[in-house]
C-alpha cells in the first residue's frame, strides 16, 4: 500500500454518515497474529477532520476532534476455518498531538465492519471509505486507538473467498488483527500506546463479529486480553431465527429483507467452504444461470451494479428477489431448509448464533426497529433477551432503539440525538418518501446515532470503579 503523508482536504469531506453491514483446530500462536508488512498511510489533522463533519453534519454526534490521526496499515498472519495459515489486513487508526488524550497510553476499539461486496474494503483508506472516516472522527480523533480488520477474504487477504458471520472464524482474524497492532505500535515507536482498556464494538455484519469476538476471548483468550466492554450495533445474532422469517412465505409470516440478494449467497459460500454440507453442487442451491458463478462472485473486484446483469445475479435494485420466476435460488433448497432439520444450511447457522452467549462483562445493544435491512426484533430483541435472562437489574444489558427514545439513557443530550435522529429521518422521506427512508435507513440513517451512543456507554463504562 503506498504511504500518504497527509490526506487533504479531500479526505475530510468524506466524513459522511455511512457505514454498510465454524472454526478447525487452532493454529500455534507463533504462526498468528504476526506483522507482515506495515506502513504509515496517512496523517489527519483536526482541522481537516472538523472539515468534515461540519460539511457532513456528523460533528453534532462526534464533536469537534481533539487529535489528528495518524492512520496505519497492517499485513498479518491469521487462519482460515480449516485452521491453515493465511493473511488479512487492518487499518489502525491512532490518535497524535498535544492533548491528554492523543498521547501516552490510549484506550483501545477493536471494530468489526460491516458488510460490503468490495474485495478492496481497506479501513485504513480514510480517504475513501465512509466507515472507516466516521471511525476516525468518532474515536480515534476523541482518544481511542482504533483496530479495524478488513477480514479474512477482503484487500490483500490470502484467501480467496470471506467465511462470512462465520463466529469462530471471524473473531479468531479480530483477535490476530489486535495483536498485530498492538506489536506494529510498539515496533513503531508511537507516541499513543495500548492501554490496558479494550472495547470490542461493529456495525451490521460487525455486530455479529464484535459479540462473537468478545465471546472468543472470554473462552480462549482471557489470560492474554480483558474485555472492558463491548457493543453490537444491528447485528444477525439471531441467525437461525432471522433466517427462517426470510425464507418462511408470506402466508406464514416471512419477509425478505433489503440485501438478501447478497448477504445469502455470501453465507450459503461462507458456510459451504466451511462446512462443505450445505448442498452437494451449487446448482442444488441456485437457480440457472447463476449457479455457474455465484460460488466465487462475491466479494468481488467489480462494481455492484455491474454484477446485477441477470446472469450473475438477479437485476433487482431491490436486492430482495430470492425466491420465484427469476429469483436466485431454487424452490427446492428453500423447502428443505424450512422442512428438514437436517438440512445443513439450517445446522451451519445454529452453530453460527450467538444468542447463548453469556458475556462476563458490560455490553450494550444498539439499533433501529424499523430496519428493513436487518430486522431489529428478531436479533437485537432476542439476543438482549437471552442474555438478561437470570440477570439482576443492575446487570442488565440495554438495547438502544432509535426509534423509541424510553429506551435510550437519560439527559439533555440524548434528547436532542434522539430528536436529531428523527429530524433526519424525517428529511429523507421528503426527500424520497418511504422508499428513501428504507434505503438510507440501515447503512446511513442509524451508523452515526449507534456509535455515538455506543461511545458514551464505553466513556461510563471506564469511569466505573476498578477500571
Amino acid at each position: 500500500m503506498p504511504a500518504m503523508r497527509t490526506c487533504g482536504p479531500l479526505a475530510a469531506a468524506t466524513l459522511f454518515l455511512a457505514a454498510c453491514g465454524g472454526g478447525g483446530e487452532d493454529a500455534p500462536p507463533s504462526e498468528r497474529g504476526n506483522v507482515l508488512a506495515a506502513s504509515l498511510a496517512a496523517q489527519v489533522s483536526t482541522a481537516q477532520i472538523d472539515a468534515g463533519t461540519a460539511a457532513s453534519g456528523l460533528q453534532a454526534l462526534s464533536g469537534p476532534a481533539a487529535c489528528n490521526v495518524d492512520v496505519r496499515y497492517v499485513l498479518y498472519t491469521t487462519r482460515d476455518p480449516k485452521g491453515a495459515q493465511a493473511t488479512a489486513s487492518a487499518g489502525v487508526l491512532v490518535p497524535s498531538g498535544s492533548g491528554s488524550q492523543c498521547s501516552g497510553e490510549r484506550p483501545v476499539l477493536l471494530y468489526a465492519h460491516g458488510t460490503t461486496t468490495s474485495r478492496a474494503k481497506n479501513m485504513a483508506d480514510v480517504r475513501n471509505d465512509k466507515e472507516a472516516s466516521l471511525l476516525m472522527a468518532m474515536y480515534a480523533a476523541q482518544g481511542y486507538i482504533v483496530v479495524a480488520p478488513n477480514y479474512l477474504g477482503y484487500e490483500k487477504s490470502s484467501l480467496a473467498w470471506h467465511p462470512y458471520l462465520n463466529a469462530k472464524a471471524q473473531a479468531v482474524d479480530m483477535v490476530d488483527g489486535l495483536r498485530a497492532a498492538k506489536t506494529h505500535l510498539k515496533d513503531a515507536k508511537s507516541g499513543s500506546t495500548a492501554s490496558s482498556q479494550l472495547f470490542i464494538a461493529g456495525y451490521s455484519q460487525g455486530g455479529h463479529v464484535a459479540l462473537a469476538t468478545q465471546r472468543e476471548i472470554q473462552t480462549e483468550h482471557a489470560g492474554e486480553f480483558s474485555v472492558t466492554a463491548a457493543a453490537g450495533m444491528s447485528g444477525p445474532y439471531n441467525l437461525s431465527g432471522f433466517a427462517r422469517v426470510v425464507n418462511a412465505p408470506a402466508s406464514e409470516g416471512g419477509r425478505v429483507n433489503a440485501g438478501a440478494l447478497l448477504f445469502t449467497p455470501m453465507l450459503l459460500t461462507s458456510y459451504q467452504n466451511s462446512y462443505g454440507n450445505v448442498y452437494a453442487k451449487a446448482s442444488d442451491a441456485y437457480r440457472e444461470p447463476y449457479a455457474k458463478t455465484i460460488e466465487a462472485l462475491l466479494p468481488s473486484d467489480e462494481a455492484l451494479e455491474s454484477l446485477l446483469d441477470d446472469t450473475r445475479l438477479p437485476k433487482d435494485p431491490t436486492l430482495t428477489r430470492l425466491f420465484g420466476e427469476g429469483g436466485l435460488l431454487t424452490d427446492s433448497f428453500r423447502q428443505d431448509f424450512l422442512t428438514n432439520e437436517n438440512n445443513g444450511f439450517r445446522k451451519a447457522l445454529v452453530a453460527n448464533d450467538l444468542t447463548s452467549f453469556k458475556p462476563s462483562r458490560p455490553v450494550a445493544l444498539c439499533g433501529g426497529s424499523q430496519d428493513p435491512t436487518v430486522f431489529y426484533s428478531i436479533n437485537t430483541g432476542a439476543m438482549q433477551a437471552q442474555i438478561n435472562e437470570g440477570r439482576p437489574v443492575q446487570a442488565q444489558v440495554p438495547a438502544f432503539d432509535l426509534e423509541n427514545r424510553a429506551t435510550l439513557p437519560p439527559g439533555t443530550a440524548v434528547d436532542l440525538m434522539a430528536q436529531k435522529f428523527a429530524d433526519n429521518k424525517a428529511a429523507l422521506a421528503a426527500a424520497g418518501g418511504p422508499t428513501e427512508v428504507a434505503k438510507q435507513y440501515h447503512g446511513s440513517l442509524v451508523p452515526p446515532f449507534c456509535n455515538a451512543l455506543v461511545r458514551a456507554f464505553f466513556q461510563q463504562v471506564a469511569q466505573q470503579p476498578g477500571l
